[in-house]
C-alpha cells in the first residue's frame, strides 16, 4: 500500500493535496461523468487503502505530539488510549480543534478559531448519518463559512485556504461538499473558480445567495480618528468605498486574501492602528468591535455561491431548476448567435453568461486572401439557464447547441435558491 508522507507543516497546502491525488489517482479511482455520458460513479478499493492511511498517518501524528509532551508533562489521568476511537478497523486520533490562546493570559486571554485544514483533520469521509463535511475558502468567520451554514445546516464546516484545496478536499473524500462563490452584484464574477469548475471533475448540486454585510471592526478601545490603515479582501474594500470616505477615514487601504482574515491578522498582532472591514460573526470570534455597522455602499449586495459534489443529483421538474454549461467553438461569432437561439426558441430563459479565455487554444490565425491574416481570442462560454435537464426543451436545446459546439460540458443541474431576502440595513 502506498505510504502517504507528511507535508513540512500543520497546514494542508495545495501541493500536498495534489501529491496524494496522484498516488491515488488511477482508473478505479473515480470515474466521472461528462455532458450526455451514462451518469456513473465507481469507487474502487483504493478509497479504503485511502482512508486506512489516513486513520495511520492521524495516529502517527498524535502518538509523535503525545511523545514530545510526554516528557515535559507529568500527573496526567488521560492515556493515549482515552483519545484514541476506531475507524474502520482502524485505530485513529480524535482530533480536538481547540481554539488556539492570544493576547494576555489567565481571564484576560482570548482565543482564535482553529487554522484551516490542518493534518489532523485528515480523517476519512464520514460514514452514513454522520455529520455533513463541507469545505470553503477561507478561515472561521468568512462569509464562505456562513454560505455553508446556509446551504447545509449543521454541517461540519471545514476552512481551506485557497479555492484550489476546497475543489481537492471534496475529490479526495476529506469533505462531501464545497462552497465556493461564483459571483457578486456589485464585483461581478470570481474568475478563479470557473477556471477551477472546467479543471476539476466536480458538479454543481446547489446555490445559495448570501446577503453581504460589511462591519469596520478594531481591537476593544480603538476609536475611528486612531486608524492609520483599513485592511481587507479587495471585493471588500471597493465595496465600501465611499461609505469610509462619508465616516472621514483618511486611511491607507490595504489588501488582504480575505475578509475573515483581515479580522485575525488584526487581533493576532494587536494592530491599534489598523481595522478590517468584515462580518459581524468574525467581530465576535476574534474579539474585536464594531467601529461602525452596515457600510457596504449598497445594502443590496449579495453574493452567490454553489454547491460542489463528487455526484450529480437527479434533476426533477417539480420545482424550479438551473442548469450550468461550459461550450467553446471554432466557427467565428455567428456560432455564438446560433447556441443562443437554440435557447431563445425554446422560451428559456438566460441567468447568466460568461466567457474565458480557451487556455490550450488562446488565439486562431484566419488568413483571407483579399483581407490578410487576422488574429481571433477563442473562448469558453459559460452560461446558466432556468431549466432543468430533465425538462424535454432543455435536453432538445442542448441538443442542438451539441451540433454548433467543438467542446459541451454540462456542470450541473441543481435547484434554484428561491429564499426570499432583504436588503441589509445600514445603522452607523
Amino acid at each position: 500500500m502506498t505510504t502517504l508522507t507528511q507535508p513540512p507543516s500543520n497546514t494542508v497546502s495545495l501541493n500536498y493535496l495534489l501529491k496524494q491525488r496522484s498516488k491515488w489517482a488511477g482508473p478505479n479511482r473515480v470515474k466521472c461523468v461528462y455532458a450526455f455520458e451514462p451518469t456513473s460513479f465507481g469507487i474502487g478499493s483504493n478509497r479504503v487503502d485511502w482512508q486506512s492511511s489516513c486513520a495511520i498517518l492521524s495516529s502517527k501524528v498524535f502518538s509523535e505530539e503525545k511523545s514530545s509532551s510526554s516528557s515535559n508533562s507529568t500527573g496526567n489521568n488521560n492515556s493515549a488510549a482515552d483519545n484514541i476511537a476506531a475507524v474502520n478497523g482502524h485505530k485513529t486520533a480524535v482530533t480536538d480543534l481547540n481554539l488556539v490562546p492570544i493576547n494576555g493570559s489567565g481571564d484576560n486571554a482570548k482565543s482564535l478559531p482553529p487554522k484551516p485544514l490542518t493534518i489532523s483533520d485528515l480523517s476519512p469521509a464520514p460514514m452514513h448519518g454522520s455529520q455533513l463535511r463541507v469545505a470553503y475558502q477561507g478561515v472561521p468567520g468568512a462569509y464562505s463559512e456562513a454560505a455553508a451554514g446556509k446551504a447545509y445546516p449543521k454541517c461540519e464546516a471545514i476552512p481551506c485556504d485557497q479555492f484550489e484545496v476546497a475543489f481537492q478536499a471534496v475529490e479526495l473524500w476529506i469533505a462531501d461538499r464545497a462552497v465556493l462563490p461564483v459571483e457578486n452584484s456589485l464585483g461581478g464574477s470570481i474568475h478563479r473558480n470557473y477556471d477551477l469548475l472546467l479543471r476539476h471533475r466536480l458538479h454543481i448540486v446547489g446555490e445559495v445567495q448570501l446577503p453581504v454585510h460589511h462591519c469596520l471592526l478594531a481591537l476593544p478601545g480603538v476609536r475611528k480618528e486612531y486608524l492609520s490603515r483599513v485592511i481587507s479582501h479587495p471585493q471588500a474594500l471597493a465595496q465600501c468605498e465611499h461609505t469610509l470616505t462619508k465616516l472621514g477615514l483618511n486611511v491607507v487601504r490595504e489588501a488582504v486574501d480575505d475578509t475573515a482574515g483581515a479580522a485575525e491578522f488584526v487581533a493576532v498582532n494587536c494592530l491599534r492602528d489598523t481595522a478590517a472591514i468584515a462580518s459581524a460573526r468574525a467581530a465576535e470570534l476574534y474579539g474585536l468591535q464594531v467601529l461602525a455597522d452596515g457600510i457596504q455602499d449598497d445594502p443590496s449586495n449579495v453574493t452567490r455561491f454553489v454547491m460542489l459534489a463528487r455526484e450529480p443529483i437527479i434533476p426533477r421538474t417539480d420545482r424550479p431548476f438551473k442548469t450550468s454549461i461550459v461550450f467553446a467553438h471554432d466557427k467565428g461569432t455567428s456560432v455564438l448567435f446560433k447556441v443562443l437561439s437554440a435557447f431563445a426558441f425554446r422560451n428559456i430563459s438566460l441567468t447568466k453568461i460568461e466567457s474565458r479565455p480557451h487556455r490550450n487554444r488562446p488565439i486562431r490565425l484566419v488568413d483571407d486572401a483579399n483581407v490578410g491574416t487576422a488574429k481571433h481570442f477563442e473562448y469558453l462560454f459559460y452560461v446558466d439557464f432556468e431549466a432543468s435537464m430533465a425538462d424535454v426543451r432543455a435536453q432538445n436545446a442542448l441538443a442542438e447547441v451539441q451540433e454548433f459546439t467543438s467542446f459541451l460540458r454540462v456542470l450541473g443541474s441543481y435547484p434554484m435558491d428561491m429564499t426570499p431576502w432583504t436588503p441589509s440595513s445600514r445603522g452607523n
